[in-house]
C-alpha cells in the first residue's frame, strides 16, 4: 500500500513538473509580451522597412499610370500567440507574436476613357516599373473586353489579382449595379502602438468624393506579414 502511495506521488509529482515546463509553450501569450516584442527594435525596423515598400509601390502607381491617388489607409495589427489546439497544431500555436500590415490605395479614374486607363496600367507593367504586376502579357485580354461591345452574356469582372496584389474597380458597364462598387474604408481605425496602428491620408478623404471628382474608383490592395516570433526559435 505504500509503495502504491508512493508510486502516485511521484507520478504526480512529474505531471506537475511537466505541465509547469511546457505551460509557457502551450498558453496564449500574455499582452505584456506581444506589446513588448512589437516595440522591440527588430519590430520597428521591419515595420518601417515594410511600410516603406507597400507605399513605393502606391507611388509608383501614381506616377507611371493614368490613375488619380485620392486616399490611402494604412493598417498595422501585431497579435499574440493562441494557447496550443487539444486535436490540432495551427500556426497561431506556434509563435510569440505576428505583425502584419495592410496598405489600400484608392484612385479615381475617367470611365469613359476605361482602356485607356487599363492600358496605361498593363504598359507600366510591361516596362518593368517596380512594384506593378499587371502587364498585357498576362492580362491583356482584359483591354479587348472593353473594346468590344458590352454583351451581357460575358458579365464584367472589375478585378484581377497578382501575386502580392490585388486591383478593383467600379464597373463601367453595368454602373447601376451598386453593391458591386468600391465602398469605403471599412473597421473603425484604432490606434494603439505599438500593436495596433491605423492612418488614413488625407483624414478627410472619402470613396464618395474621389468618385464624384473622377467618375470612377480603383482600389489597389497590398500587404505583408513583416515580423514573427516563434514561441522555439
Amino acid at each position: 500500500m505504500k509503495r502504491v502511495k508512493q508510486v502516485k506521488t511521484a507520478a504526480l509529482m512529474f505531471l506537475a513538473l511537466a505541465v509547469s515546463a511546457c505551460s509557457a509553450e502551450d498558453q496564449p501569450v500574455p499582452e505584456k509580451t506581444v506589446r513588448k516584442l512589437a516595440g522591440s527594435p527588430e519590430a520597428v525596423s521591419a515595420r518601417q522597412k515594410s511600410e516603406a515598400g507597400l507605399r513605393e509601390v502606391v507611388q509608383a502607381y501614381a506616377e507611371h499610370t493614368p490613375l488619380k491617388l485620392g486616399l490611402v489607409v494604412v493598417s498595422d495589427d501585431c497579435w499574440g500567440g493562441t494557447a496550443k489546439g487539444w486535436l490540432e497544431t495551427r500556426d497561431s500555436d506556434l509563435y510569440k507574436i505576428s505583425c502584419g500590415l495592410n496598405v489600400t490605395a484608392y484612385f479615381g479614374a475617367d470611365p469613359k476613357n476605361i482602356v485607356s486607363v487599363l492600358d496605361g496600367i498593363l504598359t507600366a507593367g510591361d516596362q518593368n516599373v517596380p512594384g506593378i504586376e499587371f502587364n498585357h502579357a498576362a492580362y491583356g485580354a482584359l483591354i479587348d473586353y472593353y473594346r468590344e461591345p458590352y454583351n451581357k452574356r460575358n458579365p464584367e469582372v472589375p478585378s484581377r489579382d497578382a501575386v502580392s496584389q490585388s486591383l478593383k474597380w467600379d464597373p463601367v458597364h453595368d454602373r447601376q449595379w451598386k453593391p458591386n462598387f468600391i465602398s469605403e474604408p471599412t473597421g473603425q481605425c484604432e490606434n494603439d502602438p505599438p500593436v495596433k496602428r491605423c492612418l488614413r491620408e488625407p483624414s478627410s478623404a472619402t470613396v464618395a468624393a474621389i468618385r464624384k471628382q473622377y467618375g470612377m474608383v480603383f482600389q489597389l490592395n497590398l500587404g505583408s506579414t513583416y515580423f514573427k516570433v516563434m514561441k522555439n526559435p
